[in-house]
């Protein structure tokens, strides 16, 4: 109903010009090989509830679409990468949809084509708003720990895509309160803007990014800088409990330029040379810790060169990690590597290098099966002796059973060397052992699988959430010693089951998770059951 208006409206606002306004149905390649142009581009952008469908046609949500401030089509335009006139390529409007997908205030995204003929091609872009005003208060808990917060944020602030946010926030280590401000098209040019400003129980937090990245797989240059400082308490766990903490004050800064040739054959090759400055200063805090186990003080000013090389190659998918809901799914390669010089004359407090390096490839399709595979290392040299160093690796898997029914498997694992006190490998309810304590175990190695029975429902609560479930096993540990003293329990596995709630029209998380989780060892202190309830960006 929808298209056939908006064509009579296009048709009716147009000259014939010799091009009736009917769906373009020639094959892409032919369009490009005929060196055909976009033509009239139209933004076409549903509010949140969609009033020509009787089922939302509800008191509640046409005072909910009226209340709302729509995203304006000039800032959806903006993130296009094509333009009227220039050279019509599917593979940038593919692009375009991924962008405006990733956006927070928009729930979906799809560009098609409303004509061609006399080699022009007249585009559509679809997407639909979410509610992204967020005033009120949030509860969540993992790992035996609860966390509050009052936040009021409106991820698109007056329809112009940036977001603004106040809270006061309460966990387990901190109360803070808090002021940001956001802006990823700053000015229609591609320019990120992103403040913090924080006042913590226990210290400050300033931060503040400008860049213009690279923003699409063809973007030739890119520059940027960032600046952080923050002062606050750390606390330090064993088993789950708190056993001390120390104090870390710590500022970075970091300036970059970039540069590429563009895609070329399928291929995206980026290089970056910077500078960076990271000084953090740790003491005892309140004492209730040994001065022995409080961090060293570290100072890294140093020059670097990073590369990157990327693999356009993604696919749609739907029913994975999210329920009814397009995904794109990045199954070509991904590599990137980064070295810094470390040097006393520089300004640094030791001499040395800084590496990290991460790569990922993916294989199979969404139909079917999927295998995605990443690693990661990252580093100091310090004296020909590896430092704060850790190599890693993921694996995950998913198996589609049926369109409502999927099996899925991760494996993760690290292994460390020489770490700094202050960057631990731990494992426990924040790394995925949904049946034990935060920071339950800490070590210099550690594992952790995870199998998981997906299910998608087309059950649609209140028109609100999609709905899904789960039960799962969990599985890990940690190998080495822990300097901070404590058993290590060996191997640590759970159980349980747990509802997802799918937002699809709010900016709030994503994914609502409620688990159930029993663990099956672990030590007498840790509770029979851990009830988790956290809101995540995937199943």
């Amino acid at each position: 109903m929808w298209l056939a208006a908006l064509l009579a409206g296009l048709l009716a606002a147009t000259p014939a010009a010799g091009r009736a306004p009917d769906r373009c149905d020639l094959p892409d390649a032919e369009l490009e090989a005929s060196g055909a142009v976009v033509g009239r581009i139209l933004v076409d952008n549903i509010n949140i509830f969609d009033l020509d469908d009787p089922k939302e046609d509800k008191a509640l949500f046409r005072l909910l679409n009226r209340l709302h401030i729509r995203t304006r089509p000039a800032i959806i335009r903006r993130q296009l990468l094509f333009a009227t006139g220039e050279p019509f390529q599917r593979r940038l409007l593919d692009e375009s949809e991924r962008i405006l997908r990733a956006t927070s205030y928009l729930y979906d995204a799809e560009i098609t084509l409303l004509s061609c003929a006399d080699g022009v091609v007249d585009i559509a872009v679809h997407t639909q708003d979410v509610w992204t005003l967020k005033p009120g208060i949030s509860l969540s808990r993992s790992g035996g720990e609860s966390r509050t917060s009052l936040d009021l944020q409106d991820d698109n602030f007056l329809g112009r895509g940036s977001s603004i946010r106040f809270a006061r926030e309460y966990d387990e280590e901190r109360k803070s309160t808090l002021f940001g401000y956001t802006d990823r098209n700053l000015g229609g040019r591609w320019i990120t803007l992103d403040t913090t400003i924080a006042d913590n129980s226990d210290g400050h937090e300033y931060a503040l990014r400008l860049e213009r990245p690279f923003y699409a797989l063809d973007t030739r240059w890119a520059t940027g800088g960032a600046w952080r400082a923050e002062k606050r308490r750390d606390p330090v766990y064993s088993l789950g409990d708190e056993i001390g903490e120390f104090g870390e004050e710590f500022e970075t800064f970091s300036l970059y330029g970039g540069w590429s040739g563009g895609i070329r054959n399928g291929w995206v090759e980026r290089w970056r040379l910077g500078i960076a400055y990271d000084r953090h200063r740790f003491d005892p805090a309140d004492g209730s810790l040994d001065p022995a186990l409080v961090p060293e003080d570290r100072k890294l000013l140093y020059p670097y060169l990073g590369y990157e090389r990327i693999e356009d190659r993604f696919q749609r998918a739907e029913n994975l990690d999210q329920i009814r809901r397009t995904e794109d799914f990045q199954l070509g390669t991904r590599l990137s590597l980064r070295l810094g010089l470390l040097s006393e004359a520089l300004g640094s407090d030791r001499r040395g290098a800084l590496f990290a390096a991460a790569t990922s490839h993916g294989y199979g399709d969404p139909a079917g099966q999927v295998l995605l595979l990443s690693s990661h290392a990252h580093g100091r040299i310090e004296s020909g002796v590896l430092a704060n160093a850790v190599l890693g690796g993921s694996l995950r898997w998913y198996q589609r059973q049926s369109s409502r029914r999927l099996l899925y498997l991760a494996l993760h694992g690290d292994v460390a060397e020489n770490l700094d006190l202050d960057n631990p490998l731990e494992i426990g309810g924040d790394e995925g052992l949904r049946g034990y304590p935060l920071r339950y175990q800490r070590g210099d190695a550690r594992a952790r699988f995870t199998i998981e029975q997906r299910y998608f429902t087309d059950y649609y609560l209140w028109r609100l959430f999609r709905v899904g479930g789960v039960v799962f096993f969990d599985a890990g540990r940690v190998w080495g010693d822990n300097p901070y003293g404590g058993e290590n329990l060996g191997l640590l596995r759970d159980v349980g089951f747990g509802l997802r709630l799918s937002s699809t029209r709010s900016s709030i998380a994503k994914m609502i998770h409620f688990d159930f989780a029993f663990p099956l060892d672990g030590d007498d202190s840790i509770d029979s059951f851990q009830f988790l309830v956290e809101g995540k960006r995937s199943f």
